[in-house]
């Protein structure tokens, strides 16, 4: 056989071997792009799973934390309810009763952060090892420990000068300067009463009526003058006194026209041994020319705010509630008024 005889014998088979490779290639890339296509199909199926299981685990946390904080507010609204009940061998002619608040009480003192768990120690079924890190703290404050910004418009809805003066006093004590108070006066008699007969544009004009002190920014304030007002002021839906067992120096000396700061923190140490069970009892401890008159100081509150706070693992939720208490001692509610409530990631050390 001549060489060229051969090369024509094998041609053909090398042939079918390049068509057969040329083949098994074409298959291994179309199998790595199906592979590939089903791989990334998977993946986002995965994911979507993964994404619906936190979701449905973040819905879970924030239902269970809604309700935990709701229990506390019940908890805080039980405890005034019981406050203001008679004590035993209390003499209600004396004013020593259910209408004196001071800090002395139960109310007053704070929860300090503790596992959620420590509260059901006494279940059998309950394991403080077992389940979520959850830690629960609070506290209910006096809110008529402030003055109360709705004092200063009257029944007619003007404004009073001497409450605006008391405000005049606080901007004083809070080192604040004394325009404000009329600044503040002003925006909320525009924004509470609206001008009758006004045209609509100088309605839409008017500024927003605010609930929160710190929606005092409306009218212009700072925050930094908002920070610093915060300790003395409050806004309330109806006027009320200050309670003089549980308001600050700076705060007394504005509301008791007269009275001056050493006076005061005399007051407030007589207090913290011995509550005010009576205006007359305070009017014993002041000044004669200091005036004490019933619409602009107490003995007892009406008004508190009850702070709660969950921290779930990494998650930290804030609940804010201020309660109306109501009725005589046979017929005691206490009235949720406002809830406010914000979440935030916990900061780690």
């Amino acid at each position: 056989m001549s060489f060229v005889s051969f090369v024509r014998f094998v041609r053909p088979g090398a042939a079918t071997r390049v068509t057969a490779r040329r083949q098994r290639g074409a298959a291994l890339l179309m199998a790595m792009v199906i592979l590939t296509v089903v791989s990334t199909l998977a993946a986002g199926m995965v994911w979507q799973q993964v994404r619906a299981v936190q979701l449905e685990a973040a819905e879970r946390a924030r239902v269970q934390s809604g309700w935990i904080l709701g229990g506390a507010l019940d908890w805080a609204r039980l405890i005034l309810r019981e406050d203001a009940r008679p004590k035993p061998g209390a003499n209600a002619s004396a004013g020593n009763a259910a209408s004196v608040d001071h800090l002395r009480e139960e109310w007053a003192t704070p929860l300090a952060e503790a596992r959620l768990s420590s509260f059901l120690a006494v279940d059998r079924d309950n394991n403080a090892d077992s389940g979520p890190e959850a830690f629960l703290s609070g506290a209910i404050v006096d809110a008529q420990s402030r003055y109360n910004l709705r004092n200063l418009l009257d029944a007619e809805n003007k404004l009073v000068p001497a409450e605006v003066r008391v405000l005049e006093r606080v901007m004083a004590a809070a080192n604040v300067q004394p325009g404000v108070a009329g600044q503040i006066a002003e925006g909320l008699r525009a924004a509470w009463v609206p001008a009758e007969g006004s045209a609509q544009g100088a309605a839409d004009s008017a500024p927003l009526a605010p609930v929160r002190l710190r929606q005092l920014a409306w009218l212009g304030l700072e925050a930094n003058v908002l920070a610093r007002l915060e300790p003395f002021l409050v806004l309330l839906p109806a006027p009320t006194p200050v309670n003089v067992n549980t308001a600050p120096r700076e705060v007394l000396v504005a509301v008791l026209e007269g009275l001056d700061l050493g006076t005061a923190e005399r007051l407030v140490q007589l207090r913290d041994r011995t509550p005010f069970e009576s205006l007359e009892a305070l009017r014993k401890e002041l000044p004669e020319a200091v005036k004490t008159e019933e619409a602009r100081v107490s003995v007892g509150s009406s008004y508190f705010e009850v702070f709660g706070r969950l921290r779930l693992e990494e998650r930290v939720l804030e609940e804010r509630s201020l309660v109306e208490r109501r009725g005589a001692a046979g017929a005691i509610e206490v009235l949720a008024v406002l809830r406010e409530r914000r979440s935030f990631q916990a900061v780690t050390p």
